[in-house]
């Protein structure tokens, strides 16, 4: 009965999700760059749009009031959970044209976080798993590191109603998020991620008990290049060794690498925050975007009620032109919302920089502008805004809590680790601060951090611990 009451839920989503819709939520997930050559395919294909000489805010143009073009609505919403996009992706929809979504050309050029996103879209997961592993995602660094630690995702995730949530549970739902592309992806550290892609490797692999021991144990003693430890302690020759050596020097210390945004690719701004007599203000770049019309000399050859293949083809382009352009405006009004929200709860970031950065989450802004998390996630990742302060991606913005329950002495994961890295920056050279004296010197400040998490901080931004850093020097 309970499955049967599953499938009718799914049937119902199917058909509101049309494919107009799933173009419009498609536009917004594209950066700038990735959405420019989608128009400029659009410009290719479709003989009733042309660009407007200036650039500027998308709006939709005029064009003749047929009863068939009535089904585009005044306002499109862009705004819809992830499942309600992305299930029983290998049935296409009937009556449509059979093909789903192209999955394969939405993940090239994405992010990596995109990407993870992308997989976790397919995977089997409830509604509780699904929040953890979006967290989960949520801290994983450019290089495909959890540099979050498990508490801080548990305690947000309490915090957003995820109640009597266990450490435990988010370990197990990590561990099904470890087995995603890239492998190697959601370690916590350098060993973990090197176990991670050998595992992978077939049984009858060379050597490959003594790699992962070698991995597992001895990393310290490969990077200091102690091949007599090794030889001993892994009981090989030199041939041996050096096969061993290299499968292990064959892995990606840094799986995320291949997914960055740059690839020395330019990054255009969609958004731009500037400070006026009025205070801060956060508009549309005029310049990410060309503006887009509907070619007046083709629409005037539309003829009513003429049911001729010429008149069909033109009438299906001319609508297919519209629902482009009110995607576009629709992009446009949902990531204007979301980046003003979000630049209002970190008005601190633009005045003093990220060591007042705000404590924010995906739920914070989602709950304001009355969207679904998963839209929001899909706003800020690969939409970047412009400030003084320089260029940042709007997921920058987000970090989780730490210490304190209240508003007054709540301080974000992103500010403490600014915090950390001054500190240091300003430390006596013969004498670094230890984790404790960190520690110590941020609770005079009015941060309680423990000690752990100050380590685990220093880590994931590469600072080397205080005894290296004094030998170093």
């Amino acid at each position: 009965m309970a499955m049967k009451a599953s499938l009718q839920l799914r049937v119902g989503t199917q058909l509101t999700m049309t494919p107009q819709l799933q173009q419009a939520i498609a536009l917004l997930q594209l950066s700038t760059l990735d959405l420019r050559q989608e128009i400029q395919q659009a410009l290719e294909s479709n003989p009733m749009l042309e660009v407007e000489d200036d650039f500027g805010e998308q709006a939709v143009s005029e064009a003749p009031d047929e009863e068939w073009a009535s089904e585009i609505p005044d306002e499109l919403s862009t705004d819809s959970d992830w499942s309600d996009t992305y299930q029983d992706l290998g049935t296409a929809p009937a009556g449509g044209s059979g093909e789903g979504p192209d999955f394969e050309r939405q993940a090239s050029g994405q992010s990596l976080q995109g990407h993870l996103a992308w997989q976790l879209a397919m995977t089997d997961l409830d509604a509780r798993q699904q929040r953890i592993a979006e967290s989960l995602i949520d801290g994983v660094n450019g290089d495909g590191y959890l540099t979050q630690p498990l508490e801080e995702i548990r305690d947000g995730l309490r915090a957003q109603g995820l109640e009597g949530l266990k450490t435990r549970e988010v370990e197990q739902v990590l561990l099904r998020l470890q087995q995603f592309e890239p492998t190697g992806v959601f370690a916590r550290d350098l060993r973990e991620c090197l176990m991670l892609q050998l595992a992978t490797l077939p049984d009858d692999t060379p050597l490959l008990p003594q790699a992962r021991r070698l991995v597992r144990q001895f990393l310290e003693a490969l990077a200091g290049d102690d091949r007599r430890l090794l030889k001993r302690r892994l009981g090989l020759d030199d041939d041996a060794l050096d096969t061993v050596i290299e499968l292990v020097r064959s892995l990606d210390p840094r799986p995320g690498s291949g997914f960055t945004d740059s690839d020395g690719a330019y990054v255009i701004p969609d958004l731009i925050a500037r400070h006026t007599r009025d205070g801060w203000q956060v508009e549309l770049n005029p310049e990410a975007m060309p503006r887009l019309r509907i070619q007046p000399d083709y629409a005037a050859l539309i003829r009513r009620a003429d049911k001729s293949e010429d008149n069909q083809f033109l009438k299906d382009h001319l609508q297919e032109a519209r629902w482009l352009m009110k995607s576009l405006s629709s992009r446009n009004d949902t990531l204007l919302r979301v980046g003003r929200e979000i630049m209002v709860r970190q008005l601190d970031f633009l005045e003093h920089g990220e060591e007042a950065m705000k404590p924010l989450i995906l739920a914070d802004i989602a709950q304001v502008v009355e969207m679904h998390e998963s839209t929001i996630s899909r706003v800020t990742t690969q939409k970047f805004i412009h400030t003084p302060r320089g260029m940042f991606e709007l997921k920058y913005f987000f970090s989780s809590q730490v210490g304190g329950s209240g508003e007054g002495d709540a301080h974000s994961s992103t500010a403490i680790r600014a915090r950390i890295r001054k500190l240091i920056q300003d430390e006596p050279p013969r004498k670094p601060l230890s984790d404790s004296k960190l520690v110590t010197l941020l609770d005079e400040a009015g941060i309680s951090v423990a000690r752990r998490t100050v380590a685990k901080y220093r880590e994931a931004m590469g600072i080397p611990s205080s005894s290296e850093r004094k030998r170093l020097r």
